[in-house]
């Protein structure tokens, strides 16, 4: 680790637990960013939400989801 990385973490665990989980989400938000992806996800998202809305398909509930994935990818 760079010194100057290592200053950093020092000064950074001195802030109070507030704001430290402020300057996490923040360094999250930062990581995130390919908006293209993100915009496809929340129209594929709203997508799907309308189809159950609308009865068009049928919602799966989580366990059986994730029942279904195990099955497909096990390990």
């Amino acid at each position: 680790m760079s010194t100057t990385l290592e200053s950093l973490q020092a000064e950074v665990l001195r802030l109070s637990p507030k704001d430290r989980a402020r300057l996490l989400d923040r360094l999250i938000a930062s990581l995130d960013a390919d908006s293209e992806g993100e915009a496809a996800w929340d129209a594929l998202a709203d997508k799907r939400e309308k189809e159950i809305e609308e009865r068009a398909t049928q919602a799966v509930p989580l366990d059986a989801a994730i029942g279904r994935l195990e099955a497909r990818f096990p390990g």
